[in-house]
């Protein structure tokens, strides 16, 4: 969860959004980096005279064009491989289907017989203490910890976007088509998100709420919920 005097991101709670986090730092030092340099080779004008030794190097040219293509490089790699990382589905435990309205979620556990409910945000007036205002739900969804979790993601009328950014997941949501991400849980939580994509007049009152239990207590709330 953010907060107030918060500059950088939230706390990881899947192995995808730990590898954003760490690339995030890895690029700051290479801008750091070049900064440095840039600024370096700024006051090094500044104080020296330039000769025409200085201006007509060839080593310099070599310099300045090698050189960025190996940030370039530095910075790529990585950047795909996290890419093929978020990408990659692979046998999942459990698959949950995201519809969304305007202006709520509808969540499908298609592993599930009868177990789908709607999300709506809580308003204010019946906010429980110690509750998020204009993030709480009246119904949350709730995953198994450390379990493989693929989520199915359309809309029913306009674009939207299902994002959880301590998961490292934002997913667009479209009339008429599939999309598909997945996450995984480290640690057990209640993690939150926003729709990220601009869907009308109450666009800020759609919130979504990932609640990470232990499996036992998943098998007790999924007998519960779909009895």
């Amino acid at each position: 969860m953010a907060n107030h005097s918060q500059l950088g991101f939230q706390d990881a709670s899947s192995p995808i959004m730990e590898e954003l986090v760490e690339f995030h730092d890895h690029a700051l030092m290479v801008a750091l980096a070049i900064c440095s340099l840039v600024l370096y080779l700024l006051a090094l004008m500044l104080m020296e005279k330039l000769s025409s030794n200085t201006v007509d190097a060839q080593e310099v040219e070599l310099i300045w064009t090698i050189l960025p293509a190996i940030v370039l490089v530095l910075l790529a790699l990585p950047s795909l491989q996290i890419l093929y990382m978020m990408d990659e589905i692979d046998e999942p435990d459990l698959t949950l289907k995201a519809i969304g309205h305007q202006w709520y979620w509808t969540y499908e556990y298609t592993d599930f017989k009868d177990l789908s409910f709607d999300s709506y945000m809580t308003p204010t007036t019946d906010l429980p203490k110690g509750h998020f205002r204009l993030l709480e739900v009246d119904h949350r969804i709730v995953v198994p910890m450390e379990s493989p979790i693929r989520v199915i993601i359309t809309a029913d009328d306009v674009l939207h976007s299902w994002a959880v950014p301590t998961l490292g997941v934002k997913t667009d949501a479209i009339p008429g088509r599939l999309n598909q991400t997945s996450f995984i849980t480290t640690r057990p939580g209640v993690f939150y998100g926003q729709c990220s994509e601009i869907c009308g007049a109450n666009h800020s009152y759609m919130p979504i709420v990932v609640e990470s239990t232990p499996l036992k207590h998943f098998e007790a709330w999924s007998s519960l919920v779909s009895s």
